[in-house]
């Protein structure tokens, strides 16, 4: 059966290609023809697993479909299959224990409230409940910032931005009628950009270092700042893409000012820290050309995509120089072989501590596994795409 969708799915991007269709329906087409289900997407062969990786890709592809006009329905398809597998009909997540208190859990749930507008199963909408739910208990530091996990407990990861905040924001624009709670959601997810950027600034790169422990007692961490070693390419862009699809769903001005000008801070900096050659990012960001350093292919896409959807909402500037990037990002690390579009040079996983005591400092970072067609690359390059086909 995987086989003959395959070799279906194959021939339609080959007529795709044909066409000169976009290249965001291209890279769809082809993660469809690599995983025939979504279930199979980052390694899972055929399992069911909430988790980030599966929902950022999913949610890139249907945004192809809403947003583009893509009348390629499989699109749809293929997202509601895995979200109608995964949750069941009382609106709960397989396999998802909020007690866990994993950000990366609420991650998935941004897809939800796409699908819930149009299937209209209200299951969507208990589920999306559920992680709201999470999140209002969500652990915090002494100064207010959301854990990371449970079992990192004091610890805000930039990563972790991206994983609830821009549920979080779209759930209060949504679904908060009090206009109290509505009011003080807006604050709170403000305060936690605000937080961890003030505690993981580097003041002598203007970059933001990948993660901070508020007790300064991990041992990853400067005992004197609670920061850790470097400023890990992936980590920021989750930031910043977190920063950008916020400030669009805020409101408030005075609220979205201050992301703005969070971000307008960012891009000063960054394009210091890119390939002199390429226009590109590094793995580990402040140490560019130091020996073993590389670049990356999801950080790169990651700020691609941030800068032109800023550009494009009047938020950012240089729209000329978010343009080279993403015709930079297309030649450093997509190819198209055999009818597929790969995106390659991708860092699989980094973090800090766990079981397998990750350092955080840059040997570890250099010498993560590095692979093709990683769902966080995959992600964003699909949003790059659509906000270049947009100009």
């Amino acid at each position: 059966m995987r086989k003959s969708v395959f070799i279906l799915l194959a021939a339609a991007l080959t007529a795709c290609n044909a066409a000169k269709a976009p290249l965001s329906e291209r890279v769809v087409l082809s993660e469809m023809a690599r995983n025939p289900e979504a279930s199979y997407i980052d390694g899972q062969e055929g399992k069911l697993k909430w988790n980030y990786t599966t929902g950022l890709e999913l949610k890139a592809i249907l945004d192809v479909y809403t947003h583009a006009g893509s009348s390629n329905a499989s699109f749809l398809s293929y997202v509601d299959a895995w979200y109608d597998a995964i949750i069941d009909g009382n609106g709960a997540i397989y396999k998802y224990k909020k007690s866990n208190f994993s950000t990366d859990h609420i991650c998935p749930g941004r897809t939800l409230f796409q699908l819930y507008d149009i299937t209209g199963k209200q299951k969507y909408r208990a589920a999306m409940d559920s992680l709201y739910s999470q999140i209002q208990d969500q652990p915090r530091t002494p100064e207010g910032g959301f854990w990371h996990k449970q079992v990192y407990p004091e610890q805000m990861w930039l990563d972790g931005l991206y994983m609830a905040q821009p549920f979080y924001a779209e759930y209060t624009a949504r679904f908060v009628a009090d206009s109290l709670e509505r009011e003080r959601n807006y604050g709170d997810i403000v305060h936690q950009f605000a937080t961890v950027y003030d505690y993981t600034l580097d003041p002598s790169t203007g970059l933001l270092r990948h993660a901070w422990d508020s007790s300064h007692s991990m041992f990853w961490c400067d005992p004197e700042t609670g920061q850790s070693d470097h400023a890990w390419g992936r980590a920021l862009g989750w930031y910043c893409m977190a920063l950008v699809d916020v400030i669009e769903i805020l409101q408030d001005g005075s609220y979205k000012d201050v992301l703005i000008g969070i971000l307008n801070n960012l891009y000063q900096v960054l394009p210091l820290f890119a390939d002199k050659t390429t226009g590109m990012w590094f793995q580990v960001l402040d140490q560019p050309y130091r020996e073993g350093n590389y670049l990356e292919a999801t950080c790169s896409a990651m700020f691609t995509y941030a800068w032109l959807k800023g550009c494009r909402l009047g938020f950012l500037g240089n729209r000329e120089g978010a343009v080279q990037a993403y015709e930079s990002l297309l030649k450093t690390f997509v190819t198209e072989e055999d009818g597929l579009v790969n995106l390659n040079q991708c860092c699989e996983v980094a973090g800090l501590g766990g079981k397998d005591n990750r350092r955080g400092d840059y040997e570890y970072y250099i010498n993560e596994r590095v692979r093709a067609n990683d769902p966080k690359g995959i992600g964003p390059l699909i949003w790059a795409a659509l906000e270049y086909e947009r100009l």
